[in-house]
């Protein structure tokens, strides 16, 4: 990931990024875990864990023996911390290249959301393998960026190209043009994984009218918000206007948002 692409990539303020994206990371999360069908009673580590939306749903729905949950971010960290008091669950603050595990030291090992802003993303991934267990279950899923698939976002960076045509650059649906089925495959191959299971997730994403839409974009946390905060007023007031003519004036806001999900059992 180039670093002029990553500019606006913000991941602090916890609370922000909750009103931004970790309703629907919730609404993810429970899709992809029924699918997954981990097993009862195991040992699972999760990377990039955000505010803790995968790292909830696992402990309320695959009763797990004990979650390790990191992330790169030490304030998302602190901020799922002090949200889940669950005594099964730890976190620390690590990168997704270097996981504090050693080998095979888990049953169950996940990332929601995050692969695609891994700089290492095909080191990450051997990561994750490396501290599985034999037999042990690698599972992980992104957003379908380049068919459009957080349309929401998709939205904001159509209106903001229409204004400024660099944004186009910054969209995630022209940084991660890998976030597809085959795209994800082949990342898998790159790996070292065998055999993945893909599987579409989608959810509807509604706002009760334009402005529960924009106000999680004056937020700052992630990229979009991150973008958003950095345009002089004028700007962010013409962004906001092309936005809503591009919408319509319905009310409620519903738009859908789509996954790929990823699981494979890894061997050694």
């Amino acid at each position: 990931m180039m670093v002029a692409e990553a500019k606006y990539d913000t991941w602090m303020a916890g609370q922000s990024y909750e009103h931004y994206m970790g309703r629907w990371s919730r609404m993810v999360a429970t899709r992809f875990l029924d699918w997954l069908d981990a097993p009862n009673d195991a040992d699972w580590l999760e990377l990039g864990c955000g505010t803790g939306a995968l790292t909830s749903a696992i402990l309320r729905k695959c009763a797990p023996k004990s979650l390790v949950a990191t992330d790169a971010s030490q304030d998302f960290v602190a901020h799922a911390r002090r949200t889940i008091a669950d005594p099964r669950a730890s976190f620390q603050a690590a990168a997704a290249e270097k996981l504090p595990a050693d080998d095979g030291s888990f049953d169950v090992v996940t990332s929601g959301l995050v692969l695609n802003f891994v700089r290492g993303r095909a080191a990450g991934l051997a990561e994750m393998k490396r501290v599985l267990r034999p037999g042990g279950l690698l599972s992980f899923y992104v957003w379908d960026y380049p068919g459009g698939g957080v349309g929401f976002i998709d939205a904001f960076w159509k209106a903001a190209a229409s204004l400024e045509p660099k944004a186009k650059e910054l969209d995630e649906a022209s940084r991660f043009p890998f976030c597809t089925r085959d795209g994800l495959a082949g990342l898998c191959a790159e790996a070292g994984i065998d055999n993945p299971d893909i599987f579409q997730v989608e959810v509807v994403t509604e706002f009760a009218d334009f402005e529960a839409f924009w106000h999680p974009f004056t937020l700052g946390a992630g990229p979009a918000p991150g973008y958003c905060e950095s345009l002089s007023e004028d700007r962010r007031s013409a962004l906001k206007s092309r936005l809503k003519e591009q919408l319509g004036h319905n009310s409620p806001i519903s738009l859908m948002a789509r996954a790929w999900a990823v699981k494979a059992e890894c061997r050694v």
